[in-house]
């Protein structure tokens, strides 16, 4: 069976200025196992982790960019960029229908995404949780919502 990268689309995911670098290591394993095509970080750097088992950061290409434009202006071609954000202008992960070809970004638990991160977003989503999840968590549950739902937008 041939598989048509253009018909399944691509995802990327990555943490605008991280936290705490363990948080990475566990999002990188989450995204080998949902299908991501690569990850990165803006701001922080990734540093080798234990919680990072699979190794998944020498499995899939990982990218680092020092600030917001420089990421903003290295997106793929044709990718939409999904804003993660408790945010009122977020639409609900729950009926959320994914781009076929997009870049998830998540912000610090403490400070969540930049201002300038969420005015360049395509898309802003949001999901129901009674208390602040851990940003990797946050993550592998967006990343989950894709992979479950079998319909993608343009």
């Amino acid at each position: 069976m041939k598989i048509d990268n253009l018909e399944q689309g691509f995802f990327g995911i990555g943490i605008q200025n991280g936290k705490t670098p363990e948080n990475l290591g566990v999002l990188w394993r989450s995204a080998q196992n949902m299908g991501a095509s690569f990850i990165f970080t803006i701001g922080n750097r990734y540093a080798k982790q234990a919680s990072d088992t699979h190794k998944a950061v020498g499995a899939m290409p990982y990218f680092h960019y020092d600030t917001f434009e420089d990421f903003y202006l290295h997106l793929p071609k044709g990718a939409m960029l999904v804003g993660v954000e408790h945010d009122e202008k977020a639409e609900p992960l729950e009926t959320f229908v994914h781009p076929r070809r997009c870049v998830y970004l998540l912000g610090a638990e403490d400070h969540g995404l930049s201002n300038e991160a969420i005015k360049k977003s395509h898309f802003l989503v949001k999901f129901k949780s009674r208390l602040s999840l851990n940003v990797s968590v946050a993550g592998s549950i967006v990343m989950y919502d894709r992979s479950s739902k079998s319909e993608f937008s343009t």
